[in-house]
């Protein structure tokens, strides 16, 4: 007995895994990219300023006579592109509060503080997009995001038929706030890719079998029929009570001429596809 134990402890064991791995599965997560939350793409400003003209003037001088008759290196000093950037915000600024203002001398209206809001907002977006590194501009930017969220979840609040004309009129997308917060990890994220893998292999694997069944229905029922048909003669031959009609062998027929129909519809056109293809 000794000696048995001896030499079943000196065979090596052989152990076979029968479980996968996440390695086994080749899934790879890459880490979404960051994106600042003054961009476009977090604040929700779907368009951008149009740009400017090359001939636009200074907003005081626009019916001034003396520059239409003035050489064009004076009338250069009174354009809005020679002069101040601060010029051009406040000229787009204008130019979006007379879209939506309820009238002409309307300035301080909802709707009238979101337009001011979001030209600065997008004048900003195009100087961080020039000088990434401007901290002042970069902190400036975000509060007046935070700011005309503020006014849109107010208005969202209070007059929705209201808070979805600005939102069409500014070109914007309102992102509330998430209820819960929550950190996008690797771990998790491996965790809903596989899920989402094996859900694929087994909907892959069933529609195969699914398949394979398919084709051997009509050898099935061809074999099934011959041996209906055996089995009434059989019956009949030996006298005995009769089990098979000739219905369900009719049934079965029908069944099999469909199931024929069918495939060559099928092949008719994968062919049909195939020439397709390699005409194309």
């Amino acid at each position: 007995m000794n000696k048995l134990l001896n030499v079943a402890q000196a065979v090596p064991r052989q152990f076979v895994r029968e479980y996968a791995f996440k390695s086994d599965l080749k899934i790879k997560w890459v880490r979404p990219e960051k994106i600042a939350c003054f961009k476009p793409e977090k604040s929700g400003d779907l368009a951008k300023l149009p740009p400017l003209k090359a001939d636009e003037l200074l907003l005081e001088y626009r019916d001034c006579k003396e520059l239409e008759k003035a050489d064009e290196s004076v009338r250069a000093q009174f354009k809005l592109i020679n002069n101040a950037s601060y010029l051009t915000t406040q000229f787009y600024r204008d130019e979006m509060v007379k879209e939506v203002q309820r009238h002409a001398q309307d300035y301080g209206s909802m709707e009238a503080k979101l337009a001011k809001m979001t030209a600065v907002i997008r004048r900003y977006q195009e100087h961080m997009d020039a000088h990434p590194r401007d901290k002042m501009i970069k902190v400036r930017l975000k509060e007046l995001i935070d700011k005309r969220k503020k006014f849109l979840k107010y208005l969202r609040r209070w007059d929705y038929p209201r808070f979805e004309w600005i939102l069409e009129k500014l070109e914007l997308v309102y992102k509330p706030p998430p209820t819960h917060f929550h950190w996008i990890t690797r771990k998790e994220s491996l965790q809903k890719l596989t899920d989402t893998y094996c859900e694929n292999l087994k909907e892959e694997r069933l529609e195969a079998y699914h398949k394979q069944l398919q084709a051997q229905q009509i050898p099935f029922l061809e074999e099934a029929i011959k041996k209906m048909q055996f089995v009434r003669q059989e019956q009949i031959s030996c006298d005995v009570p009769v089990t098979v009609t000739e219905e369900q062998i009719a049934d079965s027929e029908r069944q099999l001429a469909q199931l024929k129909e069918l495939q060559q519809a099928d092949a008719a056109a994968s062919s049909l596809k195939q020439n397709e293809d390699s005409f194309n």
